[in-house]
């Protein structure tokens, strides 16, 4: 009689998994692209599903191409039934149907450490989806995510009016927190002065002030991406939100550094995300 061929014990581990819903930047500096680069340096395994294609560069946006809603839901189900989830960061979501498809998945697979970035306004200023899409947006994902991390503008839209300073950043986390959201990030770079100051507000009143020197860089594109994909490998590290928050913003400072003497192209160009690697995380299954 033969014995069975040994066969090797299952393993007893796995990496941090975070998936990205966004959209696509040909350029590489932002978006999907950003995100990847971010998951990858802070020793995440990365995914995505795409919202949408951009034809952009380090000058700016040329054309847009949208994915369809049903083929969004596709790429979710495909990468959450095999793999699985750590952590979502949500990026340009560009329609009403496409916010609808990422809040029932959200329920349907329950989810956990939900970052949206609210892709609304450009750097330029210019509103980049519709009323009716931010409308959904507050309606269906606000709830459910665990932070949101509007940049000035995006909050002034969201609240109806603008920020003046840094001393109305508060009052302007108590509005949008009264939209419904579960945490937010009010990031203050926008403003002038030679501090960037972020408030992260959650329920119950507290607050943490983020505090640091700017720094002179003409590169700084798709900053608003790595924030908060970083913040979301932080979550899926298993940090709570206000040190994931602190080691994100520790490691999008070290990028912008990292990137402010070199030229990509020529406009505004892209952080240097692979400035200081780490090895993949691992952890229990």
């Amino acid at each position: 009689m033969t014995n069975p061929p040994a066969t090797d014990p299952p393993p007893t581990q796995r990496y941090a998994r975070v998936l990205s819903i966004a959209g696509s930047d040909s350029g590489g500096g932002a978006g999907i692209q950003a995100d990847l680069k971010t998951f990858a340096a802070l020793g995440c395994y990365g995914m995505t599903a795409i919202t949408a294609l951009t034809a952009q560069n380090t000058r700016g946006v040329s054309g847009v191409h949208g994915v369809p809603a049903e083929f969004l839901k596709a790429q979710i189900q495909a990468v959450v039934e095999d793999i699985g989830v750590d952590a979502v960061k949500l990026g340009m979501l560009p329609t009403p149907e496409i916010v609808e498809v990422v809040a029932w998945a959200i329920d349907r697979y329950r989810l956990p450490n939900v970052v949206l970035d609210p892709v609304m306004v450009a750097s330029s200023g210019h509103r980049l989806i519709a009323s009716e899409t931010v409308a959904r947006m507050t309606q269906l994902l606000f709830p459910r995510a665990v932070l949101v991390t509007p940049n000035l503008d995006e909050a002034a839209w969201l609240i109806g009016h603008g920020i003046g300073g840094i001393d109305a950043l508060d009052s302007a986390v108590d509005a949008l927190l009264a939209q419904g959201m579960r945490g937010v990030l009010l990031k203050g770079g926008h403003l002038s002065g030679d501090d960037l100051v972020d408030v992260l507000g959650l329920p119950g009143g507290a607050r943490h002030r983020y505090a640091s020197p700017r720094i002179a860089s003409r590169n700084l594109h798709g900053t608003g991406c790595t924030l908060s994909s970083a913040i979301a490998a932080q979550l899926a590290l298993g940090h709570a939100v206000p040190e994931a928050v602190g080691l994100a913003r520790r490691y999008v400072l070290g990028a912008i550094a990292a990137g402010a003497g070199l030229q990509t192209g020529g406009g505004h160009g892209p952080l240097n995300h692979g400035f200081a690697p780490v090895p993949m995380h691992r952890l229990p299954r």
